[in-house]
């Protein structure tokens, strides 16, 4: 992740054969109750404002309630999954303008959907049933908490010829050391587009589904970038024709990156946790071998750059980190890698926007290479003016109206590639 600097301070830019479903749950299911650096920060003043003032509040107690109610395995694992797939259905319908606003905070905030997975999970990670739960099953009830909750199992494109499908990918908050306020826009747009509608330039409708990611280099790790998008990635009468990983970027403009490195940078995710190393491709994934130093985009850049979609500029970056073949020394180009170079950063950085980036066409390249996708960054989402202290308000409205045309410029750049393909 490249570092840079706004007026809220240093941000970073990121976010921001078949596989088998059952790869390994991500390395932050403990085997033994205890609490994450993440679940951590829910006794913080702004993430407890943001829950109250969303109606999101009373998921976890609900949640522990139920979860007292199990007596056995069996019963907590299908009550996880409903409750996580409730939970993602309930933050998707409020952005949408579904149910009741549960609050005075504006239905557009991804953050109420991701401090309210954490105080589930906490309330699971330090569950005490009457049977016995080894550290596999609850790790598997976590990994199923985590996988609904960010509607990664219940991405449903549609079947049938007169139809596009799209598949989208956002980011949780990030950076919450500095600021638990933050939101991430990749996230509200994830929630704001997920199972909706758009019209190519043709006429023909372009369906959304979406899902969201975790800012944790172990669950990248572990495969599940990959679980999540294999299926779709796949021929079939379901198969995507189109997809974007998005997230937030640079201040004031988006950035359509062309290509994608192989490198892990090792600044700290949301668990405070470093790597630095290659990106680890899982055991079971169809990848290409041997595995390439940089990946690229298959968007339609042009046209998106060139069509106008918003008030922010759209850029097609190039830009790259290299070691030179046969040198030690990584020098920076910025019209992309040159032959035989090792990755050390992507157009996106060396963070887990990169990560993505890199897994989801890398994956592309294994299955089906002629599907257009790649990486999208978005603004960084700052608050207004008098309002950048971490312990200001947790929202304003400067910041509300610039994640809102955030979200509609994504929308509109979502349109220009789908036309694209459906002209192609």
């Amino acid at each position: 992740m490249r570092r840079i600097r706004t007026r809220m301070g240093a941000l970073g830019v990121a976010l921001l054969a078949a596989v088998p479903l059952s790869l390994a749950a991500p390395a932050h299911a403990a085997t033994a109750p205890d609490t994450t650096v993440e679940e951590g920060r829910l006794t913080q003043a702004a993430p407890q404002e943001i829950l109250r003032r969303s109606g999101f509040d009373a998921w976890a107690g609900e949640f522990g309630a139920g979860l007292a109610r199990a007596t056995a395995y069996a019963q907590a694992l299908r009550f996880t999954e409903d409750e996580g797939r409730a939970l993602w259905r309930r933050a998707v319908d409020r952005a949408q303008g579904r149910g009741p606003d549960g609050g005075d905070l504006s239905r557009d905030d991804d953050r109420p959907l991701y401090w309210a997975r954490l105080s589930m999970t906490r309330q699971l990670r330090t569950w005490q049933p009457d049977f016995p739960l080894s550290g596999a099953r609850r790790a598997a009830l976590l990994d199923a908490l985590e996988r609904g909750s960010r509607g990664q199992d219940s991405i449903d494109l549609p079947a049938g010829p007169h139809v596009r499908r799209i598949v989208v990918t956002g980011f949780d908050p990030f950076q919450l050391d500095d600021d638990a306020r933050r939101s991430n826009p990749s996230g509200a747009a994830a929630l704001a587009l997920d199972g909706t509608t758009v019209r190519t330039a043709s006429g023909e409708p372009a369906r959304i589904e979406t899902a969201v990611f975790p800012v944790r280099w172990d669950d990248f790790a572990q495969g599940t970038v990959e679980r999540t998008l294999l299926p779709h990635f796949r021929s079939g009468p379901r198969q995507a024709d189109l997809f974007t990983t998005i997230s937030q970027g640079r201040p004031g403009r988006f950035d359509v990156e062309r290509t994608n490195g192989a490198w892990r940078g090792g600044y700290p995710d949301n668990a405070r946790a470093s790597r630095t190393e290659t990106v680890p491709i899982p055991a079971g994934v169809p990848t290409v071998r041997p595995q390439p130093q940089w990946t690229v985009t298959s968007l339609p850049y042009t046209r998106i750059v060139a069509a106008g979609t918003g008030p922010y500029p759209v850029v097609d970056h190039t830009a790259v980190t290299e070691i030179p073949a046969g040198a030690t020394t990584p020098v920076e180009r910025p019209d992309g890698p040159t032959a035989g170079s090792t990755a050390r950063a992507g157009g996106g950085g060396d963070y887990l926007s990169n990560e993505i980036a890199y897994r989801a066409t890398l994956l592309r390249d294994a299955v089906r290479p002629s599907l257009p996708g790649g990486h999208l960054h978005t603004p960084v989402l700052e608050f207004g003016p008098g309002n950048t202290d971490p312990s200001g308000q947790i929202t304003d409205p400067v910041f509300v109206r610039n994640r809102v045309a955030i979200t509609g410029q994504v929308r509109a750049i979502l349109t220009v590639a789908a036309s694209e393909g459906a002209r192609g």
